[in-house]
């Protein structure tokens, strides 16, 4: 079978044919996504959704709106399959969150999808046959997956550009063109056979555009690995990072009861010895806890922080999240919660203090939070009120170590986004809890983006995670030392030294944005001149 006669029943597909054609596409594109990373599986699925896109030939608004449905089933098979993890977060209280869940795996997929409709629908308003229809439709998802990541309060996670981050060659264009910039590169690349099934005397030389996708392809893998072996990864002297990765259950981390017990556990593992010539915690200069560490307020708990200041020795310093608290007034009972990283001395001082900024909707507050709340529901993490948002984003002074930049959790997946103005840091810790999500691609996903952020800003990142996956990663994404997913351990490693801001991090989104504008331009005079 050629394929122009295997693209023949896709074009042609209606109804419910047509939409199960482009559910199971989407859903098969996941397959390119951590942990899988199979991303020429999307050789396969990308060009399906061209031809379902030709086969939308309605007249006028009939044919976007036809465009429209394809995006969106599309998008719910590649959310739905990509994103089923959240669910696992549900069942953590399940007495309480429980019937959330079938609303929760599929609401969340059905609103993202809305995003692809809306890019199928703008390029079908601009449809031309040949090659082109190619650049079209990634300009068209380009525009669409970068108004995913920035609508309300954005969610980029699993943007079309991450299915060419698998490969550490391929992912090193990030630094150039950041995650968008490989929105376009990976559609355009990835739909460029679709037009071999085009009629010969319709499209001459309708071998030109796949040609091009895989010269493409070739100067990303020789870019990349030009730039990995001219890179090796350096160390900054004097400083031994250990993370600690405890494994404890999501529902300890909200019991009391616990306190005891889960400091028991994170005071013995963080001694524990890692090999035959380690003296445990006295080897670190930095000791590194994950996200939300305590099932209390650390800094109203003068036990705890007594332990810690017996746990340390003179020259290492605690970096730990922990939610914090303070009273909107003296006088008042209202409190303020945050979820925050704190800096701590060998005597249990506390240093310094970071505020998340970026929060999770339904996560660790609700919009309309008194509304809401006055209804029975609360944010899974249960804080009345909601957690409150950081003033900004800062780096952190460290003794005994360079600037460092703290993220907290899926703060660090926001391309562009996450180092502030100013002095630039030396290093990102990211702090993170993904034991909501199990053992599931979750965590996976979340540390491929860390990687992506890493090699688009110039920056070692160093990841701890409660349940995993915690890692060091040099500012080229390459994991230096990691932990594996739902496993207890510490993890002993040097702190990579940063590298000169690559042209993303000095740019930004700009270039790509003018050239995705300029581009429309072209496509749009050309629609209008048929």
């Amino acid at each position: 079978m050629t394929l122009i006669q295997l693209s023949h029943p896709i074009v042609l597909a209606w109804g419910w044919r047509r939409a199960l054609i482009a559910f199971l596409s989407g859903a098969g594109s996941t397959l390119a996504l951590p942990p899988i990373d199979l991303w020429p599986a999307m050789f396969v699925t990308i060009p399906v959704l061209v031809w379902l896109v030709d086969g939308a030939t309605t007249p006028r608004w009939g044919g976007i709106l036809a465009a429209a449905s394809i995006g969106w089933w599309f998008g719910f098979g590649y959310f739905l399959a990509g994103l089923y993890w959240i669910g696992y977060a549900f069942l953590v209280d399940a007495k309480t969150f429980g019937w959330l869940l079938p609303f929760a795996v599929t609401a969340l997929p059905a609103g993202l999808a809305v995003f692809t409709a809306l890019g199928l629908a703008l390029a079908r308003a601009a449809w031309t046959p040949g090659a082109m229809r190619i650049l079209t439709l990634a300009a068209a998802l380009t525009v669409s997956e970068w108004v995913r990541g920035h609508a309300l309060t954005g969610f980029p996670w699993n943007a079309l550009g991450y299915t060419l981050t698998g490969p550490a060659v391929l992912a090193q264009t990030a630094s150039v063109v950041g995650l968008w910039g490989l929105t376009f590169i990976a559609v355009a690349v990835f739909a460029s056979p679709a037009a071999l099934a085009d009629e010969e005397r319709e499209t001459p030389h309708v071998w030109i555009a796949p040609a091009l996708g895989g010269v493409v392809l070739a100067v990303l893998a020789v870019f990349g690995n030009t730039r990995l072996a001219a890179t090796p990864t350096a160390f900054v002297d004097g400083v031994r990072l250990r993370i600690m990765q405890p494994d404890l259950p999501q529902d300890d981390k909200f019991n009391y009861s616990a306190k005891r017990a889960v400091m028991e556990r994170y005071l013995a593992l963080s001694d524990r010895a890692s090999g035959p010539q380690s003296s445990g915690v006295r080897d670190a200069t930095h000791l590194i806890w994950p996200e939300s560490a305590f099932p209390f307020l650390l800094a109203r708990e003068p036990d705890a922080l007594a332990d810690i200041a017996k746990l340390l020795a003179p020259r290492t310093v605690l970096i730990t999240g922990a939610a914090r608290a303070i009273e909107s007034q003296p006088s008042s009972k209202t409190l303020h919660a945050y979820n925050s990283i704190y800096v701590i001395d060998h005597d249990g001082s506390i240093l310094s203090v970071y505020d998340k900024v970026h929060l999770v909707p339904f996560g660790e507050y609700l919009p309309f939070q008194s509304f809401l709340e006055s209804l029975g529901l609360m944010q899974l993490t249960k804080v009345p009120g909601g957690f409150d948002r950081g003033d900004r984003r800062r780096t952190l002074a460290v003794p005994n170590a360079p600037s460092m930049l703290p993220l907290i959790c899926y703060e660090i997946v926001f391309p562009n986004d996450i180092v502030p103005a100013g002095a630039r840091p030396h290093w990102i810790v990211n702090l993170t809890n993904d034991g909501w999500f199990g053992v599931s691609s979750g965590p996976y996903q979340h540390l491929q983006q860390a990687r992506v952020r890493a090699i688009e800003e110039g920056l070692p990142v160093v990841r701890a995670a409660n349940t995993g996956i915690s890692a060091v990663i040099d500012p080229l994404g390459r994991v230096i030392a990691s932990l594996p997913l739902g496993a207890e351990g510490v993890m002993d490693s040097s702190l990579p030294q940063r590298i000169e801001s690559p042209l993303y991090a000095r740019l930004g989104d700009g270039p790509v944005e003018v050239f995705v504008g300029a581009l429309w331009i072209v496509i749009v005079v050309r629609r209008t001149r048929r």
